[in-house]
């Protein structure tokens, strides 16, 4: 009888919000709009590629060209080469009135002293590409004097290489793709709890508004309404991220982020697959989600219960959003020190556990047995939220009126 109530309450949240107009927009929606985006950018960046992207390079020192033209090319461009001679840039100015070059790019000996040179072009350039334009040609300056000189030229200016012997090899951890994948995973964990979590408190307050609460707890205990709604608002979030994720990898399947890498300065991806986190820091992600979203959202269900209208439950919420909100403004310092005492304890703590454990996990230097004691830290914590929250629920959800005082939740908690 209780699985059956349980499963009414959340085949009837997840059909509802999963047919509503607004679920569509953001589900399918978003990610058909970022496809359209980057397909949009770069047809308009194709169709112009023989023109824009065609650049001639008129060198007077005989000594910059090459290593202009080199990472020209490796930004996307098209390099042509051409001797300073008389009529050259009468030439070339012909070929961009005609818009068979995009424009031309002449380097002389204020080039090789100051850095400056002059760019004639069919159109105004955007910032990004001036300031590939820019670095090629200031690197290429660079290049020739520290070339002159016993130094590595090409070494320096990449900013040469740094190698760490670590003597305790447990407090090792990676480079500064570890601290994206770290800093970006405890963001999008944040968002995610804090968008799904609240919705339990919504679906609460719209019931309690409509009054249709007293005929549902007519035929229930309300704790089972408060799984059901937990359960229900669970499944719509994991099909939207499903859904999410499947469109991101039919992008990466379709090619369409290889499309825009290396143009314009943008970062080249055909090894994007070596940065990204594997299958089980994928499989702890979605753990550390599930969890976080059950703890969350059973204290969010006893705030709905508590409170009558939208604005009392604005006010009341940000216990709730601090909670969530004090992890994340302590992921970079728990990403830079992720060994520390402090850095263990605060994420050992289970409400701040599904953002901190991942940020110390995806750095790589945790021990198994700490992400093993906060997973078993998080379930304990459901239940006893669980327990709380269904006490809390079932003594305010008929409850109209005002907010109550912190020694009337006291004695909902006895009487319950």
């Amino acid at each position: 009888m209780m699985w059956r109530n349980v499963w009414a309450v959340w085949r009837r949240e997840y059909i509802q919000r999963v047919h509503s107009k607004w679920f569509a927009v953001a589900t399918v929606g978003g990610p058909f709009i970022m496809a359209l985006l980057i397909v949009v950018t770069v047809f308009l960046t194709d169709r112009s590629e023989d023109s824009r992207t065609t650049i001639a390079v008129v060198d007077e020192t005989n000594v910059l060209s090459e290593p202009v033209a080199r990472d020209l090319e490796q930004a996307g461009w098209v390099v042509r080469t051409e001797v300073w001679e008389e009529g050259t840039l009468e030439a070339l100015m012909a070929e961009i009135e005609t818009r068979a070059l995009g424009g031309f790019l002449v380097l002389d000996g204020m080039t090789l002293s100051t850095g400056e040179a002059r760019l004639y072009s069919v159109t105004s350039e955007s910032p990004l590409r001036l300031l590939t334009i820019r670095s090629a040609i200031s690197q290429a300056a660079l290049e020739y004097h520290l070339g002159r000189s016993d130094a590595d030229a090409v070494a320096l200016l990449q900013g040469g290489t740094l190698s760490v012997d670590v003597i305790d090899e447990s407090s090792a951890y990676g480079n500064g793709m570890e601290f994206w994948i770290a800093y970006g995973g405890a963001f999008l964990l944040y968002m995610v709890i804090l968008i799904y979590a609240s919705a339990v408190m919504r679906a609460t307050l719209d019931e309690k508004a409509s009054r249709v609460v007293e005929l549902i707890l007519s035929s229930m205990e309300p704790w089972h309404l408060m799984l059901g709604k937990i359960l229900g608002v669970w499944a719509v979030s994991m099909t939207q991220i499903l859904v999410w994720i499947c469109s991101v990898t039919l992008l990466v399947a379709a090619g369409i982020p290889l499309s825009l890498s290396g143009r314009y300065g943008l970062p080249e991806l055909e090894n994007l697959s070596e940065v990204l986190p594997g299958p089980g820091l994928w499989a702890l992600f979605v753990g550390f989600f599930v969890l976080g979203y059950l703890m969350y959202s059973g204290l969010y269900a006893a705030l709905g219960a508590m409170c009558s209208t939208d604005q009392e439950a604005q006010q009341a919420q940000l216990p709730m959003i601090m909670l969530l909100l004090v992890p994340i403004l302590m992921v970079v310092p728990v990403i830079q020190g992720p060994t520390t005492a402090a850095s263990t304890g605060l994420s050992l703590f289970p409400l701040f556990s599904p953002i901190l454990m991942w940020a110390r996990v995806a750095t790589g230097v945790v021990p198994v047995w700490q992400v093993g004691l906060s997973f078993i830290l998080m379930v304990l914590s459901v239940f006893g939220i669980a327990w709380l929250a269904g006490r809390i629920y079932k003594a305010g959800i008929l409850m109209t009126g005002k907010r109550p005082t912190l020694p009337e939740l006291w004695r909902w908690l006895r009487e319950a």
